[in-house]
């Protein structure tokens, strides 16, 4: 339920409200605006009795029940976007940023080449897999730590913050080390041991959607991470599996303008999953900024063809700069506009 604050409310009132709510075994979330404060209450269960005796305190001016089951990812729980800053890039603001790399780091000279050109392309964000989750075991399943250590040095190099995948609750932290923000692959979005886990870390988590997942259960995973008290979750739309085999995956782009209706997170569109074809990309690239996303993420790679994972689907880099400058105009019709580049002060020759 989210209780509605009386104007210009003292704050012992509404520590009272807080404490009220802890007696009752639920879990309360300020959020405070310019003129009112609201309290989002979490729990199991709210008791009608307890919503009732709420709702006569001093300095409450209504409660209203929640009805979704996703909580704290909900608008009901907080109307105004939810904006993520790592790195000086901001996320969520109605500005439009990319995120671009290879599927899989494969060295540290690929993954600093990579990142010069998508630092020079207008990029904003750099991707790069460490530990790569197979259909086949047989086929390259990451660098581990050594990846993470070419990721941050080709962060210190392009400036550009850092996402890569965690898979396993027991590298979360070692993932954290090194990244700015940790994805959560579509295989994991309902591990919920790893969601738990990750909702304990400070660092942005961006949760792509299943292969199968419905809207809901993608909105209620993130519902574990924020539970948790982690609340800085980017969602992330990659293409669903259905009946049509000419793509690799059907890029649900109406799934992006329902999310920003019922969810505050931003979302972010994986073109390159979505259809597994490179030619594609670029024309869902701009589909994307039409419908509403805060951004994408797309597989970038020197040489395709000699790719170790996701070369079919990974753009050249000349193909990635062409596919940026296309986002313009786009961008301009609708009165948005491509996010700034990280400043070049973060720019260092340290290593983690």
């Amino acid at each position: 339920m989210l209780v509605i604050m009386e104007t210009g409310v003292p704050p012992v009132q509404v520590q009272a409200v807080l404490d009220r709510l802890k007696e009752a075994n639920l879990e309360g979330h300020l959020s405070a605006g310019a003129e009112r404060i609201v309290i989002g209450a979490v729990g199991r269960v709210v008791d009608p009795e307890i919503r009732t005796a709420i709702g006569t305190m001093t300095g409450v001016e209504s409660v209203i029940p929640i009805s979704r089951p996703y909580k704290l990812a909900g608008r009901e729980f907080k109307p105004r976007d939810t904006i993520i800053e790592v790195g000086g890039v901001r996320i969520g603001d109605g500005s439009f940023v990319v995120m671009a790399g290879p599927c899989s780091i494969e060295s540290e000279e690929h993954m600093v080449t990579t990142a010069r050109a998508v630092a020079a392309a207008g990029g904003h964000v750099l991707r790069g897999g460490a530990f790569k989750p197979r259909s086949s075991p047989y086929a390259f399943r990451g660098l581990g730590e050594e990846g993470l250590k070419h990721l941050a040095a080709a962060r210190a190099e392009s400036g550009l913050p850092v996402i890569t995948e965690v898979m396993a609750v027991e590298d979360v932290e070692l993932v954290a080390r090194y990244a700015d923000i940790l994805q959560i692959g579509a295989r994991n979005m309902q591990n919920f041991n790893l969601l738990d886990e990750v909702g304990c870390v400070p660092k942005p988590v961006m949760l792509k959607r299943a292969l199968s997942g419905t809207i809901e259960e993608w909105l209620l995973a993130a519902e574990y991470i924020m539970a948790r008290g982690n609340h800085e979750v980017i969602l992330c739309e990659r293409g669903i599996r259905t009946f049509e085999t000419a793509t690799r995956n059907t890029l649900d782009l109406a799934a992006i303008a329902l999310v920003k209706d019922l969810s505050h997170l931003p979302i972010i569109c994986d073109p390159s999953h979505g259809t597994g074809r490179w030619k594609l990309v670029q024309p869902m690239a701009r589909a994307a900024v039409a419908v509403g996303a805060d951004g994408l993420m797309v597989e970038v790679h020197p040489r395709p063809d000699h790719a170790l994972s996701d070369g079919a689907q990974s753009l050249t880099f000349e193909n990635f700069a062409a596919m940026v400058r296309s986002l313009s105009p786009v961008s301009e019709a609708l009165n948005r506009r491509l996010a700034p580049q990280p400043p070049a002060s973060r720019r260092d020759p340290s290593v983690v």
